[in-house]
């Protein structure tokens, strides 16, 4: 599932792809922002940790779980 954080005063997003259900993601979000000394951490697919201060946190953009994605290739004939 695609996870979107916008960074207050950033013009890029941290978008990564986590194994976490929307309802999780969202606790975890919801969490973190009760207190604006703490921070929002969230591992991706990968196991590669994003950590961004809750104060810093200007949106929260939850995809939907789990599309498969369809790629196409060019063979020759």
């Amino acid at each position: 599932m695609e996870v979107k954080i916008g960074v207050a005063e950033t013009a890029r997003e941290i978008v990564l792809n986590s194994t976490l259900t929307p309802d999780e993601v969202e606790a975890l979000v919801a969490d973190a922002l009760k207190n604006t000394q703490g921070t929002l951490t969230l591992v991706d697919e990968k196991g590669s940790r994003y950590v961004v201060p809750s104060a810093r946190v200007a949106y929260v953009e939850i995809g939907k779980s789990d599309s498969r994605k369809v790629g196409f290739a060019a063979t020759r004939g």
